[in-house]
């Protein structure tokens, strides 16, 4: 019997696992609180949240390395959306309107010295035989869009790529020189690192693969190459229809994908298994959207036998978006587990 942390890395790497695994996710608040009270779990020297987890049989257990790890002396943000530059008005973003790369060197850019990751190396120190996954998250695209809107992000691509260029290297540079601080101190304290960017809508990318290719591509493999130096296997969350681009995700040697929006265009398990199958590890695939919400229990435990059947031995069974929401019954969440742990 494999411990989950063994089990986990097993199936990362393609190996020959005991079992497909289990991760819960990482659910709403009050869907915590709803499974503490349906189950019954009381107060005492482990935390709810961890009671919870190991009664279900969770093998993984993600561990958040930014956030109010990020001590600035005036308690600013990391990232600093409100701010405006004199010659940049009027507009719902802060480079909106920006048309010289210039003028991105005069905005304030975290500092990586007000990183305390005190916090995070605790938690992974105290996370036992569990599969400890961690890192900066680093959400580029995101945070490039919220920079810019991502209407004027996308129209920028064509109008104005040097700028584009430009913001997307601040950010990315202080996620990869962030990155570097945080894996030396963590050292094998860590086993993935996993980081995130949703890249598609409910039907397709949310920009072409061509562009894909020059704006993402270079540092999204920039990021997973930095994760594998240090010795860890890398897991990429991307929500919606990614199906165009996850060749280049593989060419890139990512080693599993998450969180697979069982929904969304060509993210169905038998069209991953189908494409993909055999040449990256799985995480996720059984639907929030209206399966978990509104199946019975034992229609939860044929679909995650299904999904077993068709991406199995190299997955990990979870939900198809982490944040569980409080409108998914307890007892779908307790048969999505106990499916997961059938040999």
């Amino acid at each position: 019997m494999m411990t989950s942390r063994e089990r986990i890395r097993t199936i990362f790497a393609g190996g020959k696992p005991d079992r497909c695994g289990f991760w819960l996710g990482n659910p709403h608040a009050d869907t915590w609180q709803k499974c503490v009270e349906h189950l019954g779990i009381q107060d005492g020297p482990i935390s709810k949240d961890e009671q919870l987890r190991r009664l279900l049989g969770d093998d993984f257990r993600w561990i958040f390395a930014q956030g109010a790890t990020y001590k600035h002396p005036q308690n600013k943000p990391i990232w600093e959306l409100d701010y405006r530059p004199q010659n940049i008005t009027g507009s719902a973003a802060v480079f909106a309107d920006c048309e010289d790369a210039r003028e991105v060197e005069d905005f304030p850019w975290p500092n990586p010295d007000y990183l305390d990751f005190t916090p995070a190396i605790a938690a992974l120190k105290s996370s036992g035989e569990y599969y400890r996954a961690s890192g900066m998250w680093c959400d580029f695209f995101h945070v490039v869009a919220a920079f810019f809107g991502m209407e004027s992000y996308f129209v920028k691509m064509y109008t104005h790529p040097e700028v584009v260029d430009a913001v997307t290297a601040k950010i990315c540079e202080f996620y990869l020189n962030a990155n570097e601080r945080y894996f030396a101190e963590a050292k094998n304290e860590m086993d993935g690192f996993f980081f995130g960017n949703d890249f598609g809508t409910q039907l397709d990318l949310l920009i072409s693969p061509g562009l894909f290719d020059r704006f993402v591509m270079p540092w999204f493999a920039r990021f997973t190459e930095q994760g594998h130096r240090h010795g860890y296997q890398v897991i990429l969350h991307s929500c919606g229809a990614i199906h165009k681009v996850i060749d280049r995700l593989i060419e890139a040697k990512v080693d599993a994908l998450h969180p697979l929006q069982a929904r969304a265009s060509d993210m169905d398990a038998a069209t991953l298994a189908r494409d993909f199958g055999g040449r990256i590890a799985f995480m996720g695939g059984i639907d929030t959207q209206d399966l978990l919400i509104n199946g019975t229990p034992d229609q939860i435990r044929d679909d995650v036998r299904r999904v077993k059947s068709l991406l199995g031995p190299n997955l990990v069974v979870s939900p198809s978006h982490e944040v569980l929401l409080p409108n998914i019954p307890v007892r779908n969440i307790v048969a999505m587990a106990e499916a997961a742990a059938e040999i």
